[in-house]
C-alpha cells in the first residue's frame, strides 16, 4: 500500500471518531465557516474513497468490483453528513429546520448503508464465505427498514414543530415505541457489522486484528 492509499485508509478509519468533535461542537455552526469546513470534509472523504476504491471498481474480477462498490456505498453514505452536519450539535441544540435536515440525511444514509451491505454480501458469497455473510445480510435487511421508519417519524416530528410550533401529539404519544424501535435497529446493525467483519476476516480481505476491532467496536 503506497503512502497516499495508506493516508486515505487511516483518514477513513478515524473519520467516525473525528466527527464526534466536528459535528458535536455547536460553536462550529458559524455561518460561512461551517459550510466551508463541510465542503472540505466532504471533499476529503470523496477523495479518500476514490483513492481506495477506484482500482477495485475498475478491476476485471467481479468480486473485486463488488467489493469496491460496497466500500464506496458504505463510505460515501457519510459524505452528506460531512457536508451538512458541521457544528449541528445534538437534536436539543439544533433548530427545527436543522433537525429536519438531520433526519433527511439519516434516511439517505440508512438506505446507502443497507445497499452497501447487500452488495458486500454478494462479494463475500462469490469469494466462498456464506455463513457470516448471510447472518449479516439477515440482520441488515431487518434493521434497514426499522431505521427508515424511525427517521421518517423523527423528520415528521420536527416538521410539525417548525410549521405548527409543536410536535404532533400523535407522534409524541409513540415516543416509547420509537425508542424501542431505535434500540432494536441499533442492535441489529451492530450484529450485522460484527458478522460482516468476521466474514471479511474469513476470506482475508480484512486482517485478523482489524476484524476483531470492528467486531468489538
Amino acid at each position: 500500500m503506497n503512502t497516499v492509499r495508506r493516508v486515505s485508509y487511516v483518514f477513513l478509519c478515524i473519520f467516525p471518531f473525528l466527527s464526534f468533535v466536528v459535528f458535536g461542537v455547536r460553536a462550529f455552526r458559524i455561518p460561512g465557516v461551517y459550510q466551508a469546513v463541510g465542503v472540505a470534509y466532504f471533499a476529503a472523504i470523496a477523495i479518500a474513497a476514490w483513492t481506495l476504491g477506484a482500482r477495485a471498481i475498475r478491476a476485471d474480477a467481479q468480486d473485486r468490483r463488488l467489493l469496491g462498490l460496497a466500500g464506496t456505498l458504505l463510505v460515501t453514505s457519510f459524505a452528506p453528513v460531512a457536508l451538512l452536519w458541521v457544528g449541528i450539535g445534538g437534536p436539543w441544540q439544533a433548530t427545527a429546520a436543522e433537525n429536519e435536515m438531520r433526519y433527511l440525511v439519516l434516511i439517505v444514509m440508512a438506505a446507502a448503508i443497507a445497499s452497501g451491505f447487500v452488495v458486500l454480501r454478494e462479494a463475500l458469497s462469490g469469494a466462498g464465505e456464506r455463513f457470516y455473510a448471510t447472518l449479516g445480510f439477515a440482520a441488515i435487511i431487518l434493521s434497514g427498514p426499522l431505521y427508515l421508519i424511525w427517521n421518517i417519524f423523527a423528520f415528521a416530528a420536527f416538521f410539525g414543530k417548525e410549521h405548527a410550533g409543536e410536535m404532533p401529539a400523535a407522534i409524541v404519544s409513540l415516543r416509547d415505541m420509537m425508542d424501542l424501535l431505535l434500540f432494536v435497529a441499533g442492535f441489529l446493525t451492530y450484529l450485522a457489522t460484527a458478522a460482516f467483519a468476521a466474514s471479511l476476516g474469513r476470506v482475508q480481505w480484512l486482517g485478523r486484528g482489524a476484524a476483531r476491532a470492528f467486531m468489538i467496536v
